[in-house]
């Protein structure tokens, strides 16, 4: 299976299950052979801050840190909103390895060329 899958992920620490659940299903998308992008955005871009993810743990799921890195290391892309990030008062000298910050305009080039898509 070969195509591209985009997962919007608007949940942090105030909907860690959300936020835990979302790199979940980013990781079966990419290790199904899906070019797999997460788009952090509105509560989401705070698990772009180094750090941030560090204590999130879901009962029954993997450390939320872990499936991030896991995302990454699968090749998957992690694309963070750039007025989101600003809003927050986050800095990108504190941007999480794998991460990069994004205009909406870009991840609507992305789902424009067919790519499916789900939010949480």
């Amino acid at each position: 299976m070969s195509g591209t899958f985009a997962v919007s992920i608007t949940s942090a620490k105030n909907d860690t299950d959300k936020a835990t659940v979302g790199f979940v299903v980013a990781n079966a998308a990419v290790a199904s052979g899906q070019e797999t992008v997460v788009f952090l955005n509105v509560e989401g871009a705070y698990l772009a801050e180094k750090g941030y993810a560090e204590d999130i743990h879901e009962e029954g799921f993997a450390p939320l840190k872990q499936l991030m890195d896991q995302f990454v290391e699968a090749g998957g892309t992690i694309w963070v909103c750039s007025p989101c990030y600003k809003k927050r008062g986050l800095s990108e000298d504190h941007l999480i390895e794998g991460a990069t910050i994004v205009g909406g305009a870009r991840l609507v080039e992305f789902l424009s060329q067919g790519a499916a898509s789900i939010t949480y």
